[in-house]
């Protein structure tokens, strides 16, 4: 039987992507012990691998297709194909960056300050390469791990990643700018690309976790309507595409369904009620395919 092998993030992005794959149609099952988790899909296996290493396995080929951050396919440097952007993050949808953060009582207010100073990073390559382009030259070492608790007394400043800037401010460290910006993607060998069942097994993926990533902030909405109030309905009522409209029994009205965002719903629901709908039913998406 042929196979994809398919890298998962492990660490921070594991639990996130385990739940997006979940809503886009597979069960992945993740021993404490293992790296290899189980999936409902004979046709795949699945392995977990920092992510900061999986854009090296994957342009080597000793897996298929991968899912890790942009950040770390730049520092990486690594040539692979990337198939699709998905903006998922551990806490929340959204883009992660990675931000320059000095103490709160530091005299460095821009980047140009941090010449001659030291500064202590995991991304190290993409820092220098910033820091290149602005003409700043500073000792860069790369971080182990709690980089956070190292301004100020072993470095002058940190380059860190974060979604919210929480755990920054709980360290009394202040932003001063923003290194980079990244989401998560999906990226295939570029050879794995080239093999047609292969190709198709991971256009499939990239499909399904998109829509599963899109109906994360919508819900399903459907109602019935009697016929006087078709009208003043449908201007209350904000679509993905054009709402399905279908005749009710016995010429009693219509029954509306359609796809709006979540936050949108709990604002017009009372609307919709008072324009005439009846019945009004919010229903959970796994998927929403575009």
């Amino acid at each position: 039987m042929k196979k994809l092998h398919l890298g998962l993030p492990k660490g921070s992005l594991q639990e996130a992507t385990i739940d997006m794959m979940k809503k886009a149609g597979y069960t992945v099952r993740v021993s404490s012990r293992s790296y290899y988790p189980s999936i409902d899909d004979d046709e795949i296996s699945v392995r977990l691998i920092r992510p900061q290493d999986m854009s090296r396995y994957v342009e080597k080929g000793i897996i298929d297709a991968g899912l890790t951050g942009a950040d770390w396919v730049k520092e990486a440097g690594s040539d692979v194909r990337l198939i699709v952007s998905l903006v998922y993050a551990k806490q929340q949808l959204t883009k992660v960056r990675w931000v320059l953060a000095v103490p709160e009582n530091s005299t460095i207010r821009s980047v140009g300050d941090l010449q001659g100073k030291k500064i202590a990073t995991e991304l190290v390559n993409v820092t220098r390469q910033y820091l290149a382009e602005r003409g700043v030259v500073a000792d860069i070492e790369f971080s182990h791990g709690a980089t956070e608790a190292k301004a100020p007394d072993l470095v002058d400043a940190i380059v860190e990643l974060t979604e919210t800037g929480s755990s920054l401010k709980a360290n009394n460290l202040r932003i001063v700018e923003t290194i980079t910006e990244s989401t998560t993607l999906l990226i295939a060998n570029h050879h794995s690309w080239k093999d047609d069942w292969k190709r198709t097994k991971i256009e499939n993926l990239a499909m399904l976790f998109e829509g599963a990533i899109i109906a994360r902030e919508k819900v399903g909405l459907k109602m019935n309507v009697p016929n006087g109030a078709l009208e003043q309905v449908l201007k209350k009522l904000p679509a993905l595409r054009k709402p399905t409209i279908s005749t009710l029994a016995e010429g009693a009205g219509f029954a509306i369904e359609t796809v709006i965002d979540e936050s949108v719903a709990r604002k017009i629901t009372p609307e919709l009620k008072r324009a005439g709908a009846e019945g009004i039913i919010e229903y959970p998406l796994n998927k929403v395919i575009l």
